[in-house]
């Protein structure tokens, strides 16, 4: 991924600059490459669709170890430009070089909007961009950045280029039993301070698809074709039914992320019911579960927006509304993704 170019000392640095300084340790890309329904779906994407690489130039934004790049070279890429911020930068240069590629990908480090590509136009932009919850420490607004200034006018593409986030409800309770309730007697002492602090924080993990108990709607669609920054930025509103009675203790968001242009298009997802991924599903807790019967309803807004103080973290707010048999509930939460 993209990240700081400069030699910031310690007392200097920011939190972008440790986001970047955290993609330098090759441990979060043993991960991402090992998920196989990320990395797979990316080379089927780009070597199924020779045709739409041979002779191009290609950009990679937030190369990484390089194997989006290394993909497009091995399809037929003419030139393919690697960007990347973070240490790894001089592990891929060697990748690039180990596998005879250094006549085709030329690795750049710097940030995206930092350098200048020594070509007008690019014909395809690849790049892996997608956070926790698809926007958190996401690189789309630089993926935006790089397909104003240098993306074909007309013909190039960008791969991926759909992705659509989803809402559903689960019932939980063993997990908000173990990791919030707990907090309200600790060894004989109330500690329920912290409780507030862990619900404010969502959980990244994944969730059984035996827990779902609604259905699942789409709360943000965005097309790397013509969305802008400021669509990152999103306030929806949702409505969920109940399949069954039930208590519903939390929210559950995920994404899928679709290649369109390509000759057989290609969607992953990272769904409580798919195989899992690395991103696996963010969990917003309820203040106070819900005791819901079938068919009922909880509607409500879900709203996002970067923080004040780091754009790549998350303010997140959930309002909910809901009246049933057993009860009502109005509720706000604003959960901080960081």
């Amino acid at each position: 991924m993209a990240s700081s170019s400069s030699a910031s000392s310690s007392s200097e640095k920011t939190s972008a600059d440790y986001y970047f300084d955290s993609y330098s340790h090759f441990g979060i890309h043993e991960e991402m490459l090992k998920d196989d329904v990320r990395t797979k779906s990316y080379m089927r994407a780009i070597e199924q669709n020779k045709h739409l690489f041979a002779g191009k130039t290609v950009l990679d934004v937030g190369c990484g170890t390089g194997i989006l790049s290394l993909f497009a070279a091995r399809a037929g890429a003419a030139r393919v430009f690697a960007v990347e911020c973070s240490g790894i930068v001089e592990q891929c240069r060697q990748i690039v070089a180990d596998n005879g590629y250094s006549h085709i990908i030329e690795v750049i480090r710097g940030k995206m909007e930092e350098i200048t590509l020594p070509v007008e136009h690019v014909d395809i932009i690849i790049s892996e961009w997608m956070g926790y919850f698809l926007l958190y420490e996401s690189m789309l607004d630089t993926v935006l950045y790089a397909r104003d200034k240098y993306l074909r006018p007309g013909t190039g593409l960008c791969l991926p280029d759909k992705a659509v986030l989803y809402l559903c409800a689960i019932e939980d309770g063993d997990y908000r039993s173990e990791k919030i309730d707990f907090w309200q007697s600790v060894y004989g002492f109330n500690m329920g301070c912290i409780k507030d602090i862990a619900l404010a924080e969502p959980l990244v993990d994944v969730v059984d698809c035996r827990s779902i108990i609604t259905n699942h709607v789409p709360v943000l669609e965005l097309d790397v074709m013509t969305c802008t920054k400021a669509d990152l930025a999103f306030t929806a509103e949702f409505a969920l039914t109940f399949a069954k009675n039930d208590f519903c203790h939390a929210f559950v968001a995920y994404f899928e992320c679709a290649f369109t242009q390509v000759h057989k298009p290609i969607v992953f997802s990272t769904s409580p019911q798919s195989k899992p991924t690395h991103w696996k599903q963010t969990v917003f807790y309820l203040q106070t579960p819900l005791t819901v019967c079938q068919g009922e309803e909880v509607r409500g807004t879900i709203s996002c927006t970067p923080n004040d103080r780091n754009q790549r973290d998350l303010d997140i707010t959930i309002v909910h509304g809901f009246s049933g048999k057993a009860g009502s509930s109005q509720g706000s939460q604003l959960y901080k993704l960081r």
